[in-house]
């Protein structure tokens, strides 16, 4: 039991003696932050099986994502659907 005691007193008079240091904190850059997804809503369908084989296979050949794939696809019906209006897109 004394040596215990005699541990903490020397600690007890290391923290009196010892300088305090105040901790440094590193200053990071801050990351980008990602793009606003607020513009994008999920969409989700069943499409049969063997379409979607052929959706993969034409988007790893024109190296381009499912996604670039159906959004083109969908503004390509609607635009084809409008009655002789211009579209930007």
């Amino acid at each position: 039991m004394t040596n215990y005691q005699d541990k903490l007193g020397g600690l007890a008079n290391k923290l009196k003696t010892a300088p305090t240091q105040p901790p440094i904190q590193k200053v990071q850059p801050v990351k980008p932050l990602a793009p606003d997804k607020s513009t994008e809503v999920q969409f989700n369908n069943w499409i049969p099986k063997t379409l979607l084989k052929q959706l993969k296979t034409f988007c790893i050949e024109h190296e381009q994502s499912l996604k670039e794939l159906n959004i083109q696809a969908l503004k390509l019906y609607l635009k084809s659907k409008q009655p002789n209006t211009k579209n930007t897109e």
